[in-house]
């Protein structure tokens, strides 16, 4: 197409005409060595001047286009080096360097095959040549990592597409599909940074490039802005109506935010079960949404631990975390469930995650109480000892005593075997002990606090088990 524009100006430029063909070779062949003399120095810019205007003068020589080719090459404008090399072997078809610098171009765009013909067609005109094998072996190293990033992307193995696509770049620099692929795997891969920054390169050489539109979208759409990604779907969709990835990511991100929005007004109205059924249907949509998917298992938390549903709600954060390792609010939720199941140990780690991360007075507050919580767990539980609540009445607290001590009193064991008396005297005098504590409001109210866990000798069981028993015997 270059070449037909150019050769119909040179019709139409009246000097030309009144020149002879000798002298319009001889003045192309003055511009080609001034281009030959920029090309030297490493003036690109002026060397593709120079070509330009013997191919202006002459457009069926074939190496005038070989040589601007050349100097594209240099430039890094490879897409329009390939069509002046194509021009030059189209012109003459037993041009080596023309079918060389084809096939070169076509290896810097990622079209190996295409370069394999080129390098072949350079071995049929120049057998011994050591340049054409060298660039078909770089051209099936190409291929191979096509195929091996192909099976790594089928079996969702991202790290491999990018390591294959990485190799493939270094030869096949100037390919946008390589560097759409590692851009969007890079993507799947949550390394969000270095995927906008390969598509953004590639939007700045081609702003209406469809792939580049997608990845930007797709980083969106992975970071949970999703109305922007939308936006990037839909401009990529005006660019090729039939891309089936920025379709489907479309409606995903669209049917996501729905799903999300429902949940969340349903928790906001306290219709928990309604929520937690939309939180579970929203994590059905798309699994490679790592980031939303961390804060709806987060969600789905919130409400089971309304539910009651504790356990679940330990599980679903556990998942949160495992998505996105750096998401606060989800250990903040799985601590708080681990200390309302008990698991101290558990929601003191949780804590000091959260306080070395954000130094908070708030998280310095809950990870004390949870290291207090966690030291009281460690004594003995004298309202397990009774066999009451711990909101239980003083009245409850009494009648528990005497039917503990009734029931571990030793004159009720005494035909037992010795081990058997030696147990229950032992389980006799911690009711003791439980007893001379509940039953006293300084000393629970130390005890239910752990302030007593501060008092070296606060002795909880100074008063005689027996004592107890008799008093109410």
């Amino acid at each position: 197409k270059m070449a037909a524009e150019q050769s119909d100006a040179v019709n139409m430029d009246p000097d030309l005409e009144i020149m002879s063909d000798e002298e319009i070779e001889r003045e192309a062949e003055g511009f080609k060595e001034q281009g030959n003399a920029f090309y030297v120095k490493k003036d690109y810019a002026e060397a593709f001047n120079f070509y330009t205007k013997a191919i202006d003068m002459c457009p069926k020589n074939a190496s005038y286009y070989g040589n601007r080719a050349a100097t594209l090459m240099m430039l890094c404008r490879y897409r329009e080096a390939l069509e002046d090399s194509q021009q030059a072997v189209r012109l003459d078809n037993n041009f080596t360097k023309g079918h060389l610098r084809e096939g070169k171009c076509h290896l810097s765009l990622g079209n190996a095959m295409a370069a394999v013909r080129c390098f072949q067609r350079v071995l049929e005109l120049e057998p011994e040549t050591s340049q054409a094998p060298q660039e078909i072996k770089n051209a099936e190293s190409i291929l191979e990592y096509e195929r091996m990033a192909e099976i790594g992307f089928d079996k969702r193995d991202f790290r491999m597409v990018v390591f294959c696509m990485d190799r493939a770049l270094e030869t096949a620099l100037a390919c946008h599909r390589f560097k759409i692929l590692k851009a969007e795997c890079l993507a799947l891969l949550g390394r969000y940074p270095e995927a906008q920054s390969v598509a953004s390169d590639i939007l700045r050489m081609d702003s209406t490039n469809a792939d580049a539109l997608y990845v930007r979208g797709l980083c969106l759409y992975y970071e949970d802005c999703i109305d922007k990604a939308v936006q990037f779907f839909v401009q990529a969709l005006r660019m090729a109506p039939d891309h089936d990835k920025a379709r489907l990511a479309c409606r995903n991100a669209k049917a996501l935010k729905a799903k999300k929005e429902e949940g969340n007004k349903a928790f906001k109205d306290g219709n928990y079960e309604a929520a937690y059924d939309l939180y579970s249907e929203a994590l059905t949509i798309d699994p490679n949404n790592i980031k939303t998917n961390a804060k709806l298992y987060c969600n789905r938390a919130t409400v089971g631990s309304k539910l009651k549903k504790l356990d679940q709600a330990i599980e679903d954060c556990s998942k949160a975390i495992k998505l996105d390792d750096t998401y606060i609010k989800a250990y903040l939720r799985r601590a708080q469930c681990y200390m309302d199941t008990e698991q101290y140990e558990e929601a003191v780690r949780d804590y000091e995650k959260v306080y070395q991360t954000e130094k908070t007075k708030e998280h310095k507050h809950l990870l004390k109480n949870a290291q207090l919580e966690l030291k009281k767990s460690k004594r003995k539980d004298y309202y397990k000892v009774l066999g009451v609540e711990k909101n239980a009445t003083e009245e409850e607290i009494k009648k528990a005593y005497r039917k503990r001590a009734l029931l571990h009193h030793p004159d009720r064991h005494s035909s037992a075997t010795p081990e058997v008396q030696k147990e229950e005297e032992k389980k006799f005098k911690e009711v003791g002990e439980a007893f001379s504590v509940l039953s006293d409001p300084k000393k629970k109210a130390r005890y239910d606090s752990g302030q007593d866990l501060e008092d070296d000798g606060m002795n909880m069981g100074a008063s005689g088990p027996g004592n107890f028993f008799f008093q109410f015997g």
